[in-house]
């Protein structure tokens, strides 16, 4: 009976997270301009519009373009003070780690307000780089802590061993060290990436207009009169999300990139 009662209490509880999925996709396939569910006539020309009509396909271009450069560039900062912090446990690492952090632990809307004024301030506004960065700063805590915890699983004898065999500090690193935590790079670019497509308060702030991604524009078109194709870009980004943590579960390790790793002895 026990039993029983957990599957329906789990049943119970995936349909109340997947009920508001089912919904918006069938929006995305109303065959009228209206935001019925259930839908009003089938159709798929919905998601062919986000491909084919620019005031959709370039927002879309424009958040990819963002969410992939802020992984990029959210990697190339966590993963030397990561390295430093964990190799040599020098002091400046320490605070750049902590300093890393703090965006994270603010709501998004005042990292934002931040770097908007940082941006008029020195009179450089609109652009994509700004985009990127403000990006980059608010999510740069992910890849920072999963990269240290794939540090953290290294046995240091492993290294010990490798600079035995005569491998200088480099050849450790390309041949010891990057295979084992490369598994926690891919993983965390995966994160931002999906976290970065889908964030509207600092794009909304620093775009100023002029940088226009798909948050911002679904945004835009509420205001401006509904569409089904706002729904179908909600599903392009619930897919996009499955699709990277889904491969994540399969070949990230999950178990290790939340921390429950064993230390070698």
């Amino acid at each position: 009976m026990s039993k029983l009662l957990k599957a329906a209490y789990c049943s119970v509880f995936l349909l109340i997270l997947m009920m508001p999925l089912f919904i918006v996709f069938g929006v995305s396939m109303n065959a009228k301009k209206v935001l019925f569910f259930p839908p009003r006539g089938v159709s798929s020309k919905w998601y062919s519009e986000l491909f084919l009509n620019p005031q959709w396909y370039e927002p879309l271009i424009t958040s990819l373009a963002v969410a992939v450069l802020t992984g990029l560039l959210a990697l190339s900062v966590a993963l030397p003070v990561a390295y430093l912090l964990w190799r040599y446990g020098v002091f400046y690492a320490r605070a750049l780690f902590a300093l890393g952090l703090l965006p994270f632990a603010f709501p998004p809307v005042i990292t934002a307000m931040g770097m908007l004024l940082l941006w008029v301030s020195t009179g450089h506004t609109g652009q994509i780089e700004n985009v990127v960065i403000g990006h980059a700063v608010f999510l740069l805590a992910l890849p920072l802590t999963m990269i240290s915890l794939g540090f953290e699983s290294i046995s240091k004898e492993v290294l010990e061993a490798a600079e035995t065999m005569g491998a200088n500090r480099a050849q450790v690193f390309r041949t010891v060290v990057l295979p084992i935590i490369t598994p926690f790079l891919v993983s965390s670019f995966a994160f931002v990436f999906v976290l970065s497509m889908n964030e509207f308060v600092i794009s909304f702030f620093v775009g100023q207009s002029r940088i226009v991604t798909l948050p911002v524009q679904i945004f835009s078109s509420l205001r401006g009169g509904y569409s089904p194709t706002i729904a179908s870009a909600s599903v392009l980004f619930i897919m996009l999300s499955f699709i990277a943590f889904g491969l994540i579960g399969i070949f990230g390790n999950l178990p290790k990139l939340l921390g429950a790793y064993e230390r070698q002895s």
